[in-house]
């Protein structure tokens, strides 16, 4: 059975350390992120970027993030594959996914898998969705 799941997420931490390759006008840094969410998913993450920026620019990040939490009333654990990018450098061309790390789920959410997704609102808050199946 595939469940849907929706809520948004506050950015609790966002420590970004200083570039690490700058070249062309590009530049990559690390960034770690902690949230809280809110919705169908009620916990906390930490995460870990790599986010580029061009001369136009945020136009792509990857990143790693732990969840623990409750999702749909089952508590546990799993880790989420970010791949996110802009065509432009604007928030108007952007898309930003998650893969549920299959084998990742803990506790209540062992056997996990699923995809989603984050938009980012003109108010810069942040709502996320989630399709997912449990084993």
């Amino acid at each position: 059975m595939t469940f849907q799941a929706s809520g948004s997420f506050d950015i609790e931490a966002w420590d970004a350390d200083k570039p690490y390759d700058e070249q062309g006008g590009n530049r990559m840094t690390r960034v770690h992120v902690g949230k809280t969410f809110h919705g169908d998913l009620v916990g906390t993450s930490s995460t870990e970027l790599i986010t580029v920026e061009s001369p136009a620019g945020p136009v792509a990040y990857v990143g790693i993030e732990h969840v623990q939490g409750i999702l749909h009333g089952r508590e546990g654990t799993f880790v989420l594959q970010h791949s996110a990018g802009s065509e432009d450098g604007t928030a108007d061309t952007q898309w930003l996914r998650w893969l549920i790390v299959p084998t990742s789920g803990t506790g209540e959410l062992a056997g996990i898998r699923g995809v989603g997704q984050i938009s980012v609102a003109e108010d810069g808050g942040h709502t996320w969705a989630l399709e997912y199946t449990l084993d």
